[in-house]
């Protein structure tokens, strides 16, 4: 019987109410601190956006930050807030500054949400102006008011606002900072904004030079540009690019001073114009793909009343500089048209370098062209015969109602594939198997991808041999045993992303499978366990238990594997470092060539099996001595 629906069903709901319902809409995803994209980070951001718009409109050369255990601590030192509306604009949806164009014309937060979306998302919050010796502050809990001063006291301190706040435990559950991640923000607000001081409990970060202080900062360790980094700045765009030794493309783009990770069409305007001013100064029909390779760029563009495609702001969907303006992709195009070529014709030396890279990226890519052919006539022949890859059904490039779902588990011999292949969903989970150590891949060239038989099938499985356009899963899942062996095959498995398709890591598609380490089970139930922690807490509670200790994925059945690949799957995603420079250095450290720190750091952080039996059993006294004491 179908259930009713009348009037009484229509409900309203008050924005802190939505906001506190529906956070995702708002912040994107909640998740603990682990994420350079976690909530927590939002809020962060939405509260420094305001001290950067002060800022930018002339008013306080200096924000300060202080992060303690989860508490936050923002000090600004503009115009502070008109203190007969503080309660208004911490609190009323839709109310705030920057609805006037002049005063905030090109603006990060333009919505009138952000501030309130702090407000109603944390568990303890206050703000506090400062204007003209005068101060008004106002405390809240889950964005209700605690404490209201109700007229306006006299001060010494100098104009500007602070926010101090706390995430609520009962939306974010339990979280941490990571103050990398935060540092990496705080630089990116220093280059987009020079002359600005930022602190972080005490540390500082300035920029004298902008998008250049960026690149030269984030170049690899060790990568050095092929020519000094070409900086061109306007009123409303400022660019630094070089080309590397290296292939592929990255890129640092920003709004109105918001990173925008994911670009947006200005990224894309920039990648369009690099090829058609490069092929008019030259004269010469280059492949953009030759143009582009080993480029490291970063752009920043400001745009009045920016549209983004998601409310975390991560990528401009706008099309226009300004409503009825010229277009972005108009605006990029003569801009760089006109600057980057004058550039070209002034300095020769740039220019020589910059075709000598172009055509050698063009020689590679005709190299290369020859060795495809031959990879992909083994593929073929591979694919009739290989039993290394069991597909699925459902594919990320495809229309398929589950091509969401679709996963790809790379594992390590046969026996770790049988189990999770008498396991999967035959619709969205596919296999591929790797034949032992996968060839350690870093500092090698392209050309190893289709010369190295097992990476050739990997790559044609995955379906990304030119772009991530073709992607067949939209999961790719490291499943390797959980000892010496199995950690080093996923780090080989790493470092070939890492060196040859980054992207796929950026775009959040690696995963690594998380599979239990113990399991501890009696008669009546059990336990599986993924951390010590939950190990101790089954000895705790479960009576008289038999303990196994899961060595390698062969050793789990499949009948027991279902429950590790099913609904209650656990996945650590594969995320980029905060720093683009540590992706070389942790290579360099962990697979380049063996040194003395490298030997040094094994050596200090070495436990053998002995070590870890012995901290089991002592574990495992300490739990039945709590019993027999409780």
């Amino acid at each position: 019987m179908a259930a009713d629906y009348n009037e009484e069903h229509i409900r309203s709901l008050q924005p802190r109410e939505h906001i506190r319902l529906r956070p995702g809409m708002y912040i994107g995803k909640l998740g603990d601190g682990s994420s350079p994209d976690d909530g927590i980070y939002i809020l962060l951001k939405e509260v420094i956006d305001n001290a950067i718009d002060e800022f930018v409109m002339g008013n306080g050369r200096q924000i300060e930050i202080e992060i303690e255990d989860n508490f936050v601590r923002v000090r600004d030192y503009g115009r502070g807030i008109p203190l007969g509306k503080l309660k208004d604009c911490a609190s009323i949806i839709n109310t705030g500054a920057k609805y006037d164009s002049e005063a905030f014309k090109k603006s990060v937060g333009l919505n009138g949400v952000g501030i309130k979306a702090v407000n109603f998302l944390s568990g303890f919050f206050e703000i506090q102006a400062f204007r003209d010796r005068q101060t008004m502050a106002i405390e809240f809990a889950q964005g209700l008011v605690t404490v209201e001063m109700k007229k306006p006291d006299k001060t010494t301190e100098p104009n500007g606002t602070l926010v101090a706040f706390e995430p609520d435990s009962a939306i974010f559950g339990k979280f941490a900072w990571n103050l990398e991640y935060v540092e990496t923000m705080l630089r990116n607000y220093s280059y987009l904004n020079t002359g600005l001081t930022i602190s972080l409990n005490g540390k500082k970060f300035k920029s004298k030079n902008g998008l250049l202080d960026l690149l030269e900062e984030n170049l690899a360790g060790g990568e050095t540009p092929l020519y000094p980094i070409i900086h061109i700045a306007d009123a409303d765009i400022e660019v630094a690019f070089t080309h590397t030794e290296q292939s592929g493309e990255e890129y640092y783009s920003f709004v109105n001073g918001q990173h925008t990770t994911m670009g947006g069409s200005h990224l894309n305007a920039f990648r369009e114009a690099i090829v058609n001013t490069i092929r008019n100064y030259y004269k010469k029909q280059f492949e953009p793909s030759d143009i582009r390779s080993g480029i490291v760029a970063a752009v920043s563009v400001k745009v009045e009343d920016p549209v983004f495609e998601s409310q975390t702001k991560t990528k401009l969907g706008s099309t226009h500089m300004a409503p009825g303006g010229e277009t972005v992709r108009t605006f990029v195009g003569n801009f760089l048209g006109l600057h980057l070529d004058n550039h070209l014709h002034r300095s020769k030396g740039v220019a020589e370098a910059m075709i000598e890279k172009i055509q050698r990226s063009e020689h590679e890519r005709k190299e290369l062209k020859g060795i495809k052919k031959l990879a992909k006539e083994r593929a073929k022949q591979s694919k009739v015969h290989n039993k290394k890859l069991r597909d699925c059904r459902a594919h990320f490039d495809t229309s398929h109602k589950l091509a969401a779902q679709s996963t790809l588990f790379i594992t390590e011999g046969d026996s770790a594939s049988g189990s999770i292949t008498k396991s999967r969903d035959v619709d969205t989970q596919a296999v591929f198997s790797l034949r032992g150590k996968p060839l350690n891949s870093y500092g090698m060239t392209r050309k190893i991808v289709y010369q190295n038989e097992e990476f050739n099938l990997l790559q044609a499985a995955l379906g990304i041999e030119d772009t991530l356009d073709g992607l067949r899963y939209n999961k790719v899942v490291l499943a390797t045993d959980a000892d010496v062996d199995g950690m080093h095959i996923r780090l080989l498995t790493l470092t070939f992303f890492l060196q040859f398709f980054p992207d796929l890591i950026r775009d959040g598609h690696l995963y690594i499978l998380e599979t239990p380490l113990f399991r501890v089970r009696n008669k009546n139930e059990t336990r599986y366990c993924y951390s010590e922690e939950e190990r101790l807490a089954a000895l705790a509670e479960v009576k008289n238990p038999e303990i196994t200790r899961f060595k390698g994925l062969g050793e789990i059945s499949p009948d027991e594997f279902k429950h590790f690949i099913g609904e209650n799957i656990r996945l650590a995603p594969v995320e980029m470092p905060p720093r683009p420079k540590m992706i070389q250095e942790l290579l360099e450290f962990y697979m380049g060539k063996n040194t003395p720190q490298r030997q040094e750091f094994i050596i200090k952080n070495l436990k053998i099996e002995a070590d870890i039996i012995e901290e089991e059993e002592v574990a495992r006294e300490a739990v039945s001595q709590a019993a027999v004491a409780a």
